[in-house]
């Protein structure tokens, strides 16, 4: 089977990029693909709100419900921030693109870092999470946690590699079954909570917890932010549709405007019911069983809903990596259109998904799952922070914007950088709405910082501005090369001239150098054949094999370098050098070398080393143009040869 082949078998036939709109998400398939990871947050929470308040003691957890309502409040202000977002700005970008069209570049940079970091985490903590509630169920495969979640990260890539509608359509049932399974747990509990339907009533048990002791005002109050922040969890992956909204179908604002409006009600009832239930239920905090799941107990007993729950939990918080997937390759590729990360972050593959962004996620995922051992618990500490730095930088950006929008009077707009505005008859209050969720995000990721900094937070108060400084370096390297490709102001007088010398490093006479010295005498009726010599028997047999073609090498001249020692190159850049520099100054000189091309990648690399290394040498000279000659090495059509020719020890000094 061919290389091809193979790939088509694995990711499927290429698509034309006129079918690109046929591939993209319809409503159901967009909300399973970028609703997983918000949606796989009321798995956890709840159960963070009551891990802060527990210290508080037993009757603080009563305060799980009203925190959860605030949290519920705010996230209706981030969502309809990003509807705003979405409409406004219908080309996707999200935060990126909202802070560099009102905030400036640097901004808007520190709102790519936070969601670059935070789309890495989403896979690694999502996998590990997953493996985690495998590992529990089979605690013999504990020691396999590492391996299983690099495989669902393989998985996952494939998945996505094969192209966005078709992972849509494999996530579409474990997102739905989740959801479904959850809500009717609530519905069913809340039935039962209130005695509804002739269902069996639930009894809630007490469990009394002391609360510390001596606790001044403020380390109340702390602790009550910290449970504020520690449930805005529930907030991660919100963000996610605003930056993929060219991923829907026409028209794209609408569809996604609208599937961001099902997610927030969709995860805001499961994240409200759960909490409602977990706060008049009584239900504590464990480190053996999770609150969904001793909800689930309590509910259904251990019947199939509550199989259902935790089977789909598992799927679901495996599944949420890909909002990850979706996301970090499409933002890379805003930014790399920018010229603030490579170039080829904007290629799309054979199934037109951003292979680049995919593959670079993938590596980044592993290798952080493989430090932190897959433990989502030593993760979690570096995990919201960059998508509330993210959520404070879009609603500022979107202040600004209303502020422009202000300005304008009936039927006017206004062309911006990243869109066209026009006047807007409520600008005011949508302004104070999006000012007040920026202000309460700014809020959470501050206490996030101060609270979670020693256990982790540091590694991404360090990363989002290392990845700024980087983003900005190769900003400057792309400006560096359109200066130096620049044709304005260009006099031709002072391009360079091609020098009428072509140089063919070789150590020895055969089929290749052959065909290369036929080649070099096209372009050139200057051709220097360049050989390093180390002993008297390889000059002789050399001259004499060059010799028994004097059709090839006529008009060509024979450049024998005696050199005592084995390092064969030096003599030969300095000859080369000598030619560019001495005889041809400020010209381009031209250098032919014969390369293996062989059947196979293990075969490859038995030759060409040293060629390589010449190549990577001379590219350092600004004037000096490499031109490689194949020769093709088949093994079943080698063409018939002298047997005298035959030499075991014969080497290639060039091409060995």
């Amino acid at each position: 089977m061919t290389v091809d082949k193979l790939k088509r078998l694995v990711f499927g036939e290429p698509f034309r990029t006129s079918q690109e709109h046929h591939e993209r998400l319809d409503k159901v398939r967009g909300l399973a693909i970028f609703a997983s990871d918000p949606i796989s947050s009321n798995a956890y929470a709840t159960e963070a709100i009551m891990a802060v308040l527990l210290v508080l003691g037993s009757s603080a957890l009563g305060m799980t419900w009203a925190i959860a309502l605030a949290i519920a409040l705010l996230v209706l202000i981030v969502v309809f921030s990003y509807i705003q977002t979405i409409l406004h700005y219908p080309d996707g970008g999200g935060a990126y693109t909202v802070a560099k069209d009102n905030l400036g570049t640097t901004p808007s940079l520190l709102a790519a870092a936070a969601l670059l970091t935070d789309y890495v985490l989403t896979v690694s903590v999502s996998v590990s999470a997953g493996m985690r509630a495998i590992t529990s169920a089979f605690p013999e495969l504990h020691g396999f946690r590492i391996v299983f979640a690099l495989t669902a990260i393989l998985i996952l890539t494939w998945m996505n590699l094969r192209g966005v509608r078709e992972s849509g359509t494999v996530f579409a049932l474990p997102t739905y079954a989740f959801v479904g399974g959850v809500l009717l747990m609530v519905l069913v509990g809340l039935a039962r909570y209130y005695g509804l339907f002739g269902l069996e009533r639930i009894v809630p048990e007490a469990h009394p917890l002391a609360a510390a002791s001596s606790l001044t005002t403020f380390a109340y109050i702390w602790l009550i932010l910290r449970a504020f922040a520690a449930g805005c969890t529930a907030l991660t992956g919100i963000e996610a549709i605003s930056n993929g909204v060219g991923a829907f179908k026409k028209p794209e604002s609408r569809n996604a405007a609208q599937t961001m409006v099902v997610m927030a009600v969709m995860a805001m009832a499961l994240f409200l019911g759960i909490s409602f239930l977990a706060t008049h239920l009584n239900l504590v905090p464990s480190h053996t069983d999770s609150i969904l799941s001793q909800l689930a107990r309590t509910v259904s007993g251990s019947g199939l809903l509550y199989y259902w729950v935790q089977f789909f939990t598992m799927m679901i918080l495996i599944l949420a990596a890909n909002t990850g997937y979706q996301d970090f390759p499409r933002l890379s590729s805003f930014l790399a259109k920018d010229g603030f990360m490579p170039r080829w972050m904007t290629n799309r593959g054979d199934r037109l998904v951003f292979n680049g962004g995919i593959l670079t996620l993938a590596l980044v995922a592993a290798v952080i799952v493989i430090i932190f051992r897959a433990d989502e618990i030593a993760m979690l500490p570096l995990y919201a922070l960059g998508v509330m730095l993210s959520f404070t930088l879009s609603q500022a950006g979107m202040v600004r914007l209303m502020g422009k929008i202000s300005k304008l009077k009936p039927g006017e707009s206004l062309k911006t950088l990243a869109t066209t505005v026009h006047h807007e008859s409520g600008w005011w209050w949508k302004q104070l709405v999006n000012a007040f969720g920026s202000l309460v995000t700014l809020v959470v990721f501050l206490v996030l910082v101060a609270t979670k900094f020693l256990e982790g937070a540091w590694a991404i108060a360090l990363a989002i501005p290392l990845l700024v400084w980087l983003f900005r370096s190769i900003h400057k390297h792309y400006e560096d090369v359109a200066e130096t490709l620049r044709t304005r102001h260009l006099d031709e007088s002072n391009l360079l001239e091609v020098a009428d010398v072509v140089i063919l490093p070789m150590g020895d006479v055969h089929r290749g150098t052959l065909r290369a010295l036929r080649y070099a005498k096209r372009i050139s009726s200057n051709v220097r054949a360049v050989c390093v010599i180390t002993s008297a028997e390889q000059k002789e047999r050399l001259v004499r094999r060059w010799n028994r073609f004097p059709k090839t090498t006529e008009g060509v001249s024979l450049v024998c370098i005696d050199y005592d020692y084995r390092d064969v190159l030096d003599p030969l850049i300095e000859y080369i050098e000598h030619v560019n520099k001495v005889e041809f100054p400020s010209e381009l000189t031209s250098v032919v070398i014969p390369e293996f091309i062989t059947e196979s990648v293990l075969t490859q690399i038995l030759h060409n080393q040293t060629a390589n290394i010449l190549r990577a040498r001379l590219r350092q000279y600004k004037d000096i143009v490499v031109i490689d000659i194949p020769i093709h090495i088949n093994g079943s059509d080698h063409p018939p040869h002298d047997s005298r020719d035959k030499d075991p020890y014969t080497t290639e000094i060039i091409s060995e």
